[in-house]
């Protein structure tokens, strides 16, 4: 079998492409014409744009157009921690705002997640559980803090624990809340990723934890992923850094979801 390596993107991210990408998320597969006239440059623009978008592994192009990429592998993680960068770090200190000292809490594996985990440096009395080894890194220079590491499979690409040893040592704690990141939310409040060990774990923090709070970015929305996780009914809030597309908004509010949106600072 032939391995396929994937370049970086190697320059900043445009609102051209942030536009583009938006709407292939929420309209599906779309043809070049039809970019073109929708953000008002060429077909040649645009063919520009795709093609560093899909080197980037952030889009795909089919036959007649483009679309979201594969649903069963995820974008490589130093990439993600690239991607929306300061949308995250809004939504994890909107996150850590709420979170009050001396609380328990468990982290899972996501790049938003490790942003959380550098908002709650400065807080005190935490007892963090966590099954990913960057916010135990993250975490660890602050003395008041205990941290607690998951056992199990080391995953190499992202410095997540995963596997049944994992799961059997999150089901030793109940804590006041778990934090979690997903890689995808249905419009219908389903919730997904690519890994279904990741996926086992993560299920097993939500049913260990007081209250379950979701923190992802709006690029999480029409993002397909092979494996559901669960569905929104199992959130109590959910930070993230615009407002929901209509049907998700519905989806939340039946919920009973408290929605927390980190604004755009002013300028």
């Amino acid at each position: 079998m032939r391995l396929v390596r994937f370049r970086s993107f190697e320059k900043p991210m445009t609102p051209r492409h942030r536009h583009l990408l938006d709407h292939i998320r929420q309209h599906g597969d779309t043809s070049v014409d039809e970019l073109a006239r929708l953000l008002g440059v060429t077909t040649q623009t645009i063919r520009r744009d795709i093609r560093e978008l899909e080197d980037a592994r952030l889009l795909a192009r089919y036959h007649g157009g483009v679309g979201i990429p594969s649903t069963v592998q995820n974008i490589d993680y130093d990439q993600r921690r690239e991607m929306d960068s300061e949308a995250k770090c809004r939504i994890a200190q909107l996150a850590a705002a709420r979170v009050e000292n001396g609380r328990s809490l468990i982290i899972n594996i996501g790049t938003t997640s490790e942003e959380v985990a550098k908002a709650l440096r400065q807080h005190r009395g935490l007892r963090v559980i966590t099954n990913n080894l960057n916010v135990a890194t993250i975490l660890s220079n602050n003395d008041d803090t205990e941290i607690i590491i998951a056992g199990g499979l080391v995953r190499n690409r992202d410095r997540g624990v995963i596997g049944e040893a994992t799961i059997d040592f999150m089901r030793q704690f109940k804590v006041d809340i778990g934090i979690i990141g997903v890689s995808g939310i249905e419009h219908d409040g389903t919730l997904l990723d690519y890994d279904y060990r990741e996926v086992r774990v993560t299920q097993a923090i939500m049913e260990q934890s007081r209250e379950v709070w979701l923190v992802a970015d709006h690029t999480k929305f029409g993002r397909h992923a092979m494996v559901r996780l669960g569905s929104v009914a199992q959130i109590d809030k959910f930070f993230t850094d615009l407002p929901l597309p209509p049907e998700a908004a519905e989806a939340f509010d039946k919920a009973g979801v408290e929605v927390i949106v980190a604004s755009q600072p002013a300028t």
